[in-house]
């Protein structure tokens, strides 16, 4: 077919392209990964405990470090109707001793059984007594592997690594799930002065039958000082995952239109330059249909060249990303970006197929080049 035939002969040039637009889906591809594991090691902490709902104090702004629950207001959302449990949740960052090395790490107390507790243990178990925690798996070859023992700097106490989790990170830094009670013992520790220690926020999980959004509306409607978020609310309205989220996004946005414009550009430079051998197709009978096939043949040789080189290099980057934010790309992503790009590019092209199928055999009388009287 004479789609292949000139492939064949303008190996240079089509190369060049399908190495262009392989670059930009490595790209797009890349910035994906990197948006999904930066959110992930931003809120992964919330978004993989069980509980559905999540209720912090009204002045915390969606923040749960800044959150305080008092017991009475801990007590109002329990009397809730339609909460079936609930369970205090506490969240600090401490600076930890691991592998002698100081580092700032979160640690989240919950209540063993109760909302709240981490949902993505990979190895070990979870914590159960005082001293125990489990850690991101993130982060186990930086001191926080399972049997290591870590400290607090504040005040000198001392866990153990019983459980490792994956994707459950918080604030970008090692996290450790530990008992409510071992919460509290390490907030004491650090602060001597204080004589109790309340919870950041409560989980809470609705009965049968009640949405997590109806059980929110209930608990702010109910109770004083408090505001409800779904778990997926708390995810995605955490502090600065919104502006993370919006500059990626506008990456990605020009990085699509650039896919767009480049195959759109060359194949209408590439139809202009031909117009003539196209006209005189046409005049010896060449269908249209014949013509634009043509040219989604070789749009598709493009794309598709690009996306597995594109593919091949994200494959590439993600192996060798950095242990301190690991990196992954889920396949449902790259699958979605793959049919972005064939869109985009039929897109970026239609003027140009346009124009193929508008050439009229006719116009080859009046081009002396192409054999005719003009």
């Amino acid at each position: 077919m004479v789609a292949f035939a000139e492939v064949r002969r303008a190996k240079v040039r089509f190369g060049l392209l399908s190495g262009a637009v392989g670059l930009l889906v490595f790209l797009i591809l890349f910035q994906q990964a990197l948006l999904g594991s930066l959110l992930l090691s931003f809120t992964g902490a919330l978004e993989n405990q069980s509980g559905t709902v999540l209720v912090y104090g009204e002045d915390a702004r969606k923040n749960i470090s800044a959150s305080i629950v008092l017991p009475p207001q801990q007590a109002a959302v329990e009397a809730v109707d339609g909460v079936a449990n609930s369970a205090a949740l506490g969240e600090a960052t401490f600076t930890i001793e691991a592998d002698g090395e100081d580092t700032d790490a979160s640690i989240f107390g919950f209540t063993p059984g109760g909302p709240g507790e981490p949902t993505r243990l990979v190895e070990g178990r979870l914590p159960a007594a005082a001293g125990e925690a489990a850690a991101s798996e993130e982060d186990r070859d930086a001191g926080f592997g399972l049997g290591d023992t870590v400290t607090s700097v504040d005040g000198g106490a001392t866990l153990t690594i019983v459980g490792l989790t994956e994707r459950s990170r918080f604030s970008v830094a090692p996290t450790l799930w530990v008992t409510f009670e071992t919460y509290a013992d390490l907030r004491l520790a650090a602060n001597p002065d204080a004589t109790d220690v309340v919870a950041s926020a409560i989980a809470v999980v609705p009965e049968d039958g009640v949405s997590a959004d109806e059980l929110a509306r209930r608990i702010d409607d109910q109770v004083d000082g408090v505001e409800a978020l779904t778990r997926g609310q708390a995810v995605d309205q955490a502090p600065g995952v919104s502006s993370v989220n919006t500059s990626f996004q506008l990456i990605l946005a020009l990085a699509f239109l650039v896919v767009a414009v480049v195959i759109g550009f060359f194949f209408l430079i590439l139809t202009v330059q031909k117009r003539d051998s196209l006209t005189v197709l046409r005049a010896v009978g060449a269908p249209t249909g014949y013509l634009v096939r043509a040219l989604l043949l070789q749009i598709a040789v493009v794309v598709g060249a690009g996306i597995v080189v594109g593919g091949l290099l994200t494959f590439a980057a993600v192996r060798g990303a950095s242990a301190g934010l690991p990196i992954s790309l889920a396949p449902g992503t790259a699958a979605a970006t793959a049919v972005g790009v064939v869109a985009l590019a039929l897109v970026g092209s239609l003027y140009t197929l346009v124009t193929v199928s508008r050439i009229d055999p006719a116009d080859v009388m009046n081009r002396q080049n192409a054999g005719g009287q003009a």
